[in-house]
């Protein structure tokens, strides 16, 4: 027999879904302790996996054999799962509801602190049941003040949670003394220029910094691109990662190719991870483009750990939105407009140990056989012999 929530009807607007994650240690417990109390939190569903960091600070109101239910004040719920995730999800919608409606708007997972967020992504992506119900509205990641940088050093899985972040949130900041936060803050900008360094005390800051990260926010017609892409950063950030633009014509590329290069052990495991944005002007074929990222992905997917972009693509008046982890992406999405004057595409990449020229050199070859089909359909459009 089929699983009634087989049926379940998708929402008019898809649920967002952040996600909380960040090292043994780093504070996830204490911000989480902090949120579900405030009320912009209200009908928000809280997801704790298997391994995570459990010790809210709220009374258990209800136990099963499968998971451990917590209801705040505040309006919360707050399900430990020990089972698996996509199936949660997929429960979630029929087993949190009341007379027919839904009892959360809003999910957070926080997930544990030894392993990399990305298998997580993949489930918000893959599963057609919650691709169509649910939309990654950010990757929220905790990293201490006091002992990020050993963490960072030692352990690789710290170092990925930090690369995907759309926000980082510098725990026990008040313990670090001035020079270890500020090496701390430099080396995270150079993993991850994309993502805003917040610098929450005792778990303490407003729910409206880390909500609504994603490219559509409730209530608001029009996407913010720019926060949600934040290209600037990776142009001004002083660490080397420059735009790399491109005409698409018969002239030089222009490769403006800046590598920085670390200061420190070269052990370490952020040596590995780039972050860079590319920038082109003119606009792009989108079959060529379709056949270039899967060919990139396909070869080259499991070391890079997130795409972000807004493409001007050839024949389309509107933008295109592409956003992806490793092999995989969410559906396409077509913005109603531009959101300014600017129609240039941009691409935000976070790899890791794939140098940008690598990527520069498999999309100069694309975008050079672009030109090639392209004087070739002039010369048979201007020839007397055309019919």
């Amino acid at each position: 027999m089929t699983d009634a929530h087989t049926h379940a009807p998708a929402p008019d607007t898809p649920i967002p879904v952040s996600l909380l994650t960040g090292f043994l240690g780093s504070g996830k417990t204490t911000l989480l302790n902090h949120l579900i109390a405030q009320p912009e939190m209200k009908d928000t569903l809280v997801i704790i996996n298997e391994f995570g960091e459990i010790g809210l600070d709220h009374l258990l109101v209800a136990h099963s054999q499968d998971e451990t239910v917590v209801e705040m004040s505040s309006g919360c719920l707050c399900c430990t799962i020990r089972g698996d995730l996509k199936k949660t999800l997929k429960d979630i919608t029929w087993r949190f509801a009341e007379g027919g409606r839904r009892k959360f708007n809003r999910v957070v997972i926080e997930t544990t602190g030894l392993a990399s967020p990305v298998p997580i992504l993949h489930t918000l992506m893959t599963d057609s049941f919650i691709a169509e119900r649910y939309r990654l509205d950010g990757v929220i990641t905790t990293v201490d003040a006091v002992n990020g940088m050993a963490t960072l050093d030692n352990h690789l899985e710290a170092v990925q949670q930090a690369a995907v972040a759309d926000r980082l949130l510098l725990t026990k900041s008040d313990l670090a003394d001035a020079a270890t936060l500020a090496s701390l803050q430099a080396r995270l900008r150079t993993l991850n220029p994309g993502a805003p360094q917040l610098m929450p005390q005792h778990g303490n800051i407003a729910p409206a910094e880390l909500l609504d990260a994603g490219l559509f926010r409730p209530g608001e017609k029009t996407p913010d691109v720019a926060r949600w892409l934040n290209d600037q950063a990776f142009a001004d950030d002083g660490h080397g990662h420059s735009q790399h633009d491109h005409d698409h014509g018969h002239q030089g590329h222009g490769h403006a190719h800046h590598e920085h290069h670390h200061h420190h052990d070269v052990n370490r495991h952020d040596d590995h991870i780039r972050a860079f944005c590319f920038t082109f002007d003119a606009p792009i074929e989108p079959t060529l483009f379709d056949e270039w990222l899967s060919l990139l992905v396909g070869f080259k997917g499991p070391n890079i750990l997130r795409i972000k972009g807004i493409l001007n693509l050839l024949g389309e008046d509107r933008p295109t939105v592409i956003h992806g982890v490793q092999h995989i992406f969410h559906p396409t999405v077509t913005l109603p407009a531009w959101p300014s004057e600017d129609r240039r595409s941009r691409i935000v990449f976070i790899t890791r140990d794939i140098e940008r020229a690598t990527i520069e050199r498999s999309f100069d070859a694309f975008m050079q056989a672009q030109a090639i089909t392209q004087d070739e359909h002039k010369k048979q459009q201007s020839s007397p012999y055309h019919y």
